[in-house]
């Protein structure tokens, strides 16, 4: 019988791989690989733009003997709809609550070229933070997780939010979006919009953070998603 695939995740703005631990819990028998995005940090000043995010998540799915199955979550979708372009090995992907861009566009064209409200940005020191985080991202998480995850933030480049694509892996590769039906950080309007240009659409009843808040059922999804993709 054949392996299934590797799967690959790939976290948003703000975040970290610790992000996907609870998830990665319900995956046992799973092989899974975590990216860390350059440009997510403390450090204001070593943040990593767009490409340098592309690149990790490139250098990380290259480095895999066979086939990827790729998780992107939020920001996430950017670098991985860069990155990955023409990696044979890339088997599917799968677009959490994410930004499924094309050519051309950037995260910051496609949420109207203004910042939302809950963007603090530190223009002159090159980065943004996230206000209100709990109600933004995690909604419906516990309360302790919740309070743990947001301790973890760390600050995001703004330069790599207005940086556009130059490749759109999803125009050869399969691809399935998850939409969050409760998502106070990206709209549902929108996430169905992007999602139009996936094969196949499923929904979540949960807010921007599944992988904290339905585990189980995110990994269902995945496990799903990796057997459909095994040759």
């Amino acid at each position: 019988m054949t392996a299934p695939p590797t799967l690959v995740l790939v976290h948003g703005a703000w975040h970290g791989p610790w992000c996907w631990d609870r998830l990665v819990d319900e995956l046992t028998g799973v092989e899974v690989r975590t990216v860390a995005l350059p440009s997510v940090g403390p450090d204001p000043a070593a943040l990593g733009d767009l490409y340098a995010d592309a690149e990790a998540v490139r250098s990380v799915v290259a480095g895999i003997d066979g086939p990827v199955v790729v998780c992107a979550h939020s920001y996430g979708g950017a670098p991985v709809t860069e990155g990955v372009a023409g990696l044979g090995n890339v088997a599917g992907l799968v677009y959490l609550c994410a930004f499924q861009l094309d050519v051309g566009d950037s995260l910051a064209s496609t949420v109207g070229g203004a910042p939302p409200d809950w963007w603090d940005v530190h223009a002159a020191e090159g980065y943004v933070d996230a206000l209100r985080p709990r109600e933004i991202f995690y909604a419906d998480v516990d309360e302790a997780t919740a309070r743990a995850s947001i301790a973890q933030l760390g600050h995001q480049s703004i330069v790599a939010l207005g940086q556009p694509l130059t490749k759109a892996a999803w125009r050869t590769v399969p691809s399935t979006y998850v939409v969050c039906d409760q998502d106070n950080a990206i709209p549902v309007v929108a996430q169905e919009a992007m999602a139009q240009r996936s094969k196949r659409v499923l929904r979540l009843p949960a807010s921007h953070s599944p992988f904290l808040s339905r585990p189980t059922e995110l990994a269902k999804i995945l496990r799903a998603e990796l057997s459909a993709a095994t040759p």
